[in-house]
């Protein structure tokens, strides 16, 4: 046998014992090692999920729709719009005395009534809450994508590479690893926030930088243990005996078969990163006051708390959306985390 035939021979085998390879399984199979159908087919017959999953659509429909539901009176939109400057808090259902935005489309067949109102009420400062909700689930969806893409890419190179390679390199990026997850998270990222704002200018993006600087490393750790025990099975083995460039035979043949709980973990890291960054507005940092977004209606009623048997629609509608957002990604994530990890089962 040539060494043309040799190097041919093991390439097949790689092919063959490489799971999920099978191209008449469909695209996302031939990539992830995953039945596409049989994902979905566990997400909709498992009932927590399933919810999850209405939740989700929910709130992808409140964001594509933000302009009719509430439309804006400004060229930025996510400026919620203030009723005067009155300090005390408006009821809900109150009417708008000054500056109030056009009725959207679905209110008066709804109501039978032409003048707009403060559905869910005023915050100090008549920042009007039912508006803060609406396009704060865009601000929501946006954070949370750029952070989670972010570090879910840092991750699983930095995770990837350190597993394969091994020796001195492992042991150098893991270290650094470990200082990063020496810090308090969300204590680390409010240091970084606070810096970054004045020289940024307050907007949602001293924040997205900061929860990405501290939070790609759960995903470092988890690629790394499955690399680790992937490196050594048959067929990546003779992927290394035909000639395959490491680039090749880490992206190809290992990184397809060991992304399953990476994946999970970044579908239950969606819901966090909201609230971490919800968490950040209600401190104060990155976001311009009056900015629509979640943490920062919220920090609206800090004034307000002794007093929430008058006030409590300002503390009770953002919470109970933040919640409803952060549990309907964590019901996916952890039908996710059955469906692509069999370990988890156990």
């Amino acid at each position: 046998m040539t060494k043309m035939e040799e190097n041919a021979l093991f390439e097949e085998l790689a092919e063959m014992q490489t799971p999920g390879l099978d191209k008449k399984t469909g695209r996302i199979r031939h990539i992830f090692g995953v039945d596409k159908n049989g994902v979905l087919r566990g997400l909709l017959r498992n009932p927590s999920s399933l919810i999850g999953l209405v939740l989700v659509a929910v709130f992808i429909l409140i964001a594509l729709l933000a302009p009719l539901i509430a439309p804006p009176i400004n060229n930025d939109p996510y400026q919620i719009p203030r009723d005067g400057y009155q300090y005390e808090p408006q009821p809900m259902g109150s009417a708008w005395l000054s500056n109030a935005p056009a009725v959207p489309f679905w209110y008066q067949p709804l109501t039978g009534k032409t003048q707009w109102i403060h559905v869910l009420g005023t915050t100090e400062g008549q920042y009007d809450i039912f508006y803060g909700i609406v396009w704060g689930t865009r601000t929501a969806f946006r954070s949370a994508l750029i952070v989670v893409l972010a570090t879910f890419v840092i991750g699983v190179l930095v995770g990837s590479i350190s597993a394969y390679f091994g020796g001195a390199v492992d042991q150098v990026i893991m270290r650094v690893v470990d200082i990063f997850m020496t810090l308090p998270f969300i204590f680390a990222a409010l240091i970084m926030a606070a810096i970054l704002t004045p020289l940024m200018g307050r907007s949602p993006f001293p924040s997205t930088l900061a929860l990405i600087t501290f939070g790609w490393m759960g995903y470092a750790r988890i690629v790394r243990g499955d690399v680790l025990t992937i490196k050594e099975r048959v067929y990546v083995l003779a992927a290394r005996a035909s000639g395959l460039r490491d680039r090749q035979i880490l992206f190809k043949h290992i990184l397809p078969n060991a992304i399953y709980p990476t994946l999970a973990f970044a579908t239950l890291n969606f819901g966090e990163v909201v609230l971490s960054f919800a968490a950040l507005s209600f401190l104060g940092i990155g976001t311009q006051v009056g900015y629509a977004d979640w943490g920062q209606l919220l920090s609206f009623g800090r004034n307000w708390i002794m007093s929430l048997s008058n006030y409590w629609y300002i503390i009770v509608w953002p919470g109970l959306v933040l919640v409803l957002f952060v549990l309907a990604w964590n019901l996916i994530g952890d039908t996710l985390r059955d469906l692509l990890d069999p370990h988890s089962k156990n």
